[in-house]
């Protein structure tokens, strides 16, 4: 049982025969059905059924003499809008045909590692090498399987400007050091030590979550899943058509970082509201747009 099918209003799915008749169901009567070939050849194609807006499952797998051989299911959850335009590395899994988008994202200061969601149409661009499109930018969206509504942190005009200000010089110099610049490098780690020190006097008398606004950092021992706090930039309930449980999406900004997430209603500790932060785990998706 995929421990995220309850962020897309699955939350009571809980045996293996519901979901085996759900599977089923998709794949006999999807509402898309994608189909291409491997690198080996095989006939390989995603089913997928939506249940909500923006939610559903896909079923992936491959076609022998017409017949169709699951191999694995996931929920996704579509977002919206351009998270990122870094470039995005596709690697594959070892052990099934899934991939995995990694993007060195310079705002959140970790490599960014997403669950690919349209692999078959990376399939289809890798068939055609000679005029292979390259990827320009990424939608990145997560399903969460609960968090915690925070209260945000007050902040002035001339403060809002100073951050702003700090992350622009802070991505130049990342940018640079990247590149190799030595000066950048230092630059940082003398920022990073100052960090350290401010932090370490303020939390001996104020609350960490005062100090901290925002993070991003992995979590656990998949590489696609985070742990975060950001802060709400919009939010709306959706409803699963199957199950008629309600799943929120929000909008966060994490570390500069804009992308949607989506979580159950009754996983998510409090009311969510624009300007409130959200803090929880998630697992990381993401759709590569290509050159048109």
């Amino acid at each position: 049982m995929h421990s995220y099918l309850r962020s897309i209003g699955f939350k009571n799915l809980k045996n293996k025969s519901e979901l085996d008749l759900l599977i089923g169901e998709i794949i006999e009567h999807p509402d898309q059905k994608i189909v291409t070939e491997d690198e080996e050849g095989n006939v390989f194609a995603e089913l997928s059924r939506e249940f909500g807006e923006f939610t559903g499952i896909a079923v992936r797998g491959f076609y022998v003499e017409d017949k169709f051989h699951a191999e694995y299911y996931y929920p996704y959850f579509k977002g919206s809008g351009i998270s990122t335009e870094e470039r995005v590395e596709i690697e594959k899994r070892s052990d099934r045909e899934a991939y995995a988008g990694v993007c060195d994202e310079m705002r959140i200061g970790v490599t960014l590692i997403f669950y690919l969601q349209n692999a078959v149409e990376y399939l289809q661009e890798c068939r055609t090498k000679n005029a292979r499109r390259m990827p320009v930018n990424t939608t990145i969206s997560a399903l969460s399987t609960g968090g915690k509504i925070i209260l945000p942190v007050y902040k002035n005009e001339n403060q809002i400007k100073s951050g702003e200000k700090y992350t622009n010089n802070r991505n130049h110099l990342m940018a640079a050091a990247r590149e190799g610049d030595e000066e950048a490098m230092e630059s940082l780690t003398l920022e990073d030590i100052d960090t350290y020190s401010m932090i370490s006097r303020r939390v001996m008398t104020e609350d960490i979550l005062s100090i901290v606004d925002t993070y991003f950092m992995p979590y656990g021992i998949e590489s696609d899943q985070y742990s975060i706090m950001g802060e709400i930039l919009d939010f709306y309930t959706a409803e699963n058509k199957e199950t008629k449980e309600k799943s929120y999406v929000l909008t966060l900004n994490s570390n500069h970082l804009v992308f949607d997430v989506c979580v159950n209603q009754e996983d998510l500790m409090g009311e969510p509201a624009v300007g409130r932060r959200f803090k929880g785990t998630i697992w990381m998706q993401g759709k590569v747009h290509y050159q048109m």
